[in-house]
């Protein structure tokens, strides 16, 4: 049976049991293991290791306990909005060179540690919406957050290229779909996805790991 580890912020946490690994949360993380389990029953482990807030850093902080010990053959990773929003409010982001620089880390540790497993970069994303709109003191914060992001997601783009891993593009998913219906069908608040949000993510998953999980 592989053993695919979800990890990630709050998108990917989604209130996630920290002490059954059977309930892993009630975003993409779940319906990707239920569409994988109906589809392929007993070929695959699913386990979400997501933490809500987290960085960047925080996920390279716990390389060893929540990724390397659990021996994953896959590892799904959606990271970048908290490095961006946290920003805004305490001043601990991390700036798109860090960022990089971090993630990179991360995959080249990973790589040596768990020889032959396979990685899947998930795109950082974000929409109008509560979290992210212009507000009188931050007329500006709507921009600030579509800027950062799209340079995130390019450094995630660029560390997914050197490591041969699997690239997910989620931001022009969520732009088309917003032509279907407004952001808030798909992304609560801009930033975390409403159940339809996390089937789009689980869709695109889904698609674009087909070869890997031969």
């Amino acid at each position: 049976m592989k053993r695919i580890l979800f990890q990630g912020d709050s998108v990917t946490d989604v209130s996630r049991s920290r002490d059954n690994d059977a309930y892993p949360g009630h975003g993409y993380p779940t319906f990707i293991k239920g569409r994988l389990g109906v589809d392929r029953p007993g070929e695959f482990e699913c386990l979400n290791r997501g933490i809500s807030g987290n960085r960047v850093v925080d996920l390279y902080a716990r390389i060893r306990k929540d990724f390397i010990m659990l021996k994953p053959d896959v590892i799904s990773i959606l990271i970048g909005i908290n490095d961006v929003w946290h920003e805004l409010g305490d001043r601990n982001g991390v700036e798109a060179g860090k960022f990089e620089r971090v993630y990179d880390w991360l995959c080249t540790e990973l790589e040596e540690a768990l020889p032959g497993v396979k990685l899947v970069i998930l795109e950082p994303f974000v929409l109008p919406g509560g979290a992210t709109n212009p507000t009188e003191e931050n007329p500006g914060r709507l921009e600030y957050f579509r800027t950062e992001t799209a340079l995130r997601a390019q450094a995630a783009r660029r560390v997914a290229q050197k490591h041969s891993a699997v690239f997910v593009e989620l931001q022009r998913s969520f732009d088309e779909a917003c032509k279907k219906a407004p952001p808030s069908w798909w992304l609560i608040d801009g930033v975390h996805p409403s159940s339809c949000g996390h089937e789009l993510i689980a869709r695109r998953w889904i698609e674009e790991t087909k070869d890997i999980l031969l």
